[in-house]
């Protein structure tokens, strides 16, 4: 006979709250208010947002994230930094101060800190993942504190209650000489009532070693008197400790999220997207003005093309044939530079050359119409065909096997075979190619192609910068073939007159 326990709560019953007292009742979800620009994400979003902006939020940020760390790898310098990225934070991560009295501050606000979430959520899972997201995260809020106006980020600092004590004014007169030393200003009245003006702070002094180290700080009973701008480093520190720690926590949290066939799916695919940052080519499969898109002139136009798919046309050159895969990753891509389907069908043709007509039009010719979108099912038909690769997916997809081409030499070529590759395409310099190997074995597949392009096309870019026909959109670092090939061919044939009698020049495009 089972023991029946009558004053236990059953678990499914629900919590009925007194009718009288709801509309009293502190929600449970609810929008979160931002009085700050800036954000330590301490406190996890409740809000309803629909899938479409769950994944987008993230992507946008996902794009900034990788340009800074993009920025870290050439050694950009923080000024240089912060004028590179101005145009793309602008443009994916729009953030406001309050002073601008925007109408757009909170769905800015709340954009960020959704985006910020989400990413936590999908880099949380493994180690190197929560490092690299740390760094960027901090590169990110270190940009936009300094960024900030000093009245708001004093402000903002100030609501973080941490565990700092503010200097009075009447300590700032007691010690005002040798604060004054400390800061490097030369005492006298004017820089007597800079340095009142200026906030300061006590901490034990074994937060700050470095700050002691440099004599940057003065040092009494056991408190070193901290600047307001050397706070700006105690904030991004704690900054990234508390990141840290709630990247672990989170990473714990995850084995929850398995049930949820909506969001895990979502989630795989930001964290492949960390490898290089995915991008939908955003051409119209148009032919770029003053170039020739045809069968003939492919062999031409392959001087712009990035190494995957140079290897891929040297192969087919060479061997008269490609495997599925390498014909499929190329035939997308010049879908995708504007080379029509007649044309490519002639080009296949005319590379196949060890074949019979009869034998092309049965095991060919089907596919490529299908990449096109002429023929099978309706959706496809309708949707035009296959989009190009990124280089997210040619890194992550289908890695090559034996005796075929495709896939990326960066990640899929051994070290002495991507050397020779890059030598026969002019890359001599010994110091680019030390580079690419530096790049490699940090799986910084993407950069190691854009430091080719920048070596390959460093004339055309440094007269592109000097006569300022370069925007923001031509100095994101390359995530796409098809956009390689547009840079490549547009910076090469800068200034060139159009054929045909055109006579306009070729100009940079967006």
């Amino acid at each position: 006979m089972i023991r029946q326990d009558f004053n236990r709560i059953d678990a499914k019953r629900r919590n009925v709250v007194d009718h009288r007292k709801k509309q009293f009742a502190d929600p449970s979800f609810k929008e979160t208010q931002y009085p700050h620009r800036l954000n330590f994400y301490a406190t996890p979003p409740t809000a309803d947002i629909t899938l479409e902006q769950f994944e987008q939020w993230a992507i946008d940020r996902l794009r900034v994230l990788a340009e800074i760390e993009a920025c870290s790898f050439r050694n950009k310098t923080p000024a240089e930094t912060a004028t590179h990225m101005k145009p793309l934070l602008d443009k994916y991560l729009p953030l406001d101060t309050n002073s601008s009295s925007s109408s757009q501050l909170h769905a800015q606000r709340q954009k960020d800190h959704y985006s910020h979430f989400i990413l936590r959520l999908a880099f949380a899972s493994t180690e190197d993942l929560r490092r690299r997201f740390a760094r960027v995260e901090t590169m990110l809020f270190r940009l936009r504190l300094a960024a900030d106006d000093m009245r708001e980020r004093t402000a903002f600092v100030q609501s973080l209650n941490i565990d700092w004590e503010p200097v009075s004014d009447e300590e700032k007169r007691e010690f005002r000489v040798q604060l004054a030393a400390t800061s490097s200003l030369n005492y006298g009245k004017k820089n007597q009532q800079l340095q009142e003006d200026e906030s300061w702070c006590k901490v034990d002094w074994d937060r700050v070693p470095d700050l002691v180290e440099g004599r940057r700080v003065f040092v009494r009973a056991g408190k070193a008197y901290v600047p307001a701008r050397e706070q700006q480093s105690m904030v991004v520190s704690e900054f990234t400790t508390q990141l840290e720690k709630s990247l672990e926590l989170t990473a714990r949290a995850l084995p929850r999220l398995d049930e949820d066939d909506r969001l895990t799916p979502i989630l795989n695919h930001l964290s492949k997207n960390f490898v290089t940052p995915d991008a939908s080519y955003t051409g119209t499969g148009a032919a770029i003005d003053g170039a020739e898109m045809t069968a003939r002139n492919v062999d031409n136009l392959s001087q712009y093309f990035p190494m995957c798919m140079s290897n891929l046309h040297r192969t087919l050159k060479r061997d008269s044939k490609l495997k599925h895969y390498g014909r499929l990753q190329y035939t997308l891509f010049l879908k995708g530079i504007g080379l029509n389907l007649e044309e490519c069908l002639l080009f296949w043709r005319q590379s196949f050359n060890r074949m019979t007509d009869d034998t092309f039009n049965k095991d060919y010719r089907y596919n490529i119409r299908h990449v096109y979108g002429d023929v099978g099912g309706d959706s496809n038909r309708r949707s035009g065909g296959y989009s190009p690769y990124s280089c997210q997916r040619i890194l992550t997809e289908n890695a090559p096997g034996t005796g075929e081409a495709h896939g990326c030499p960066y990640r899929h070529f051994n070290a002495e075979n991507l050397a020779t590759l890059l030598q026969s395409s002019g890359v001599n310099d010994r110091s680019v190619l030390q580079g690419v190997q530096e790049d490699n074995e940090k799986k910084k597949f993407h950069m190691a192609c854009n430091r080719v392009f920048e070596h390959i096309h460093r004339n055309e870019l440094k007269r592109a910068r000097e006569d300022g026909v370069m925007t923001a959109a031509q100095l994101e670092t390359i995530v796409h073939p098809n956009e390689y090939f547009k840079r490549s061919y547009l910076l090469k044939n800068m200034g060139k007159k159009q054929p045909g009698g055109g006579g306009g020049d070729v100009k940079m495009e967006g």
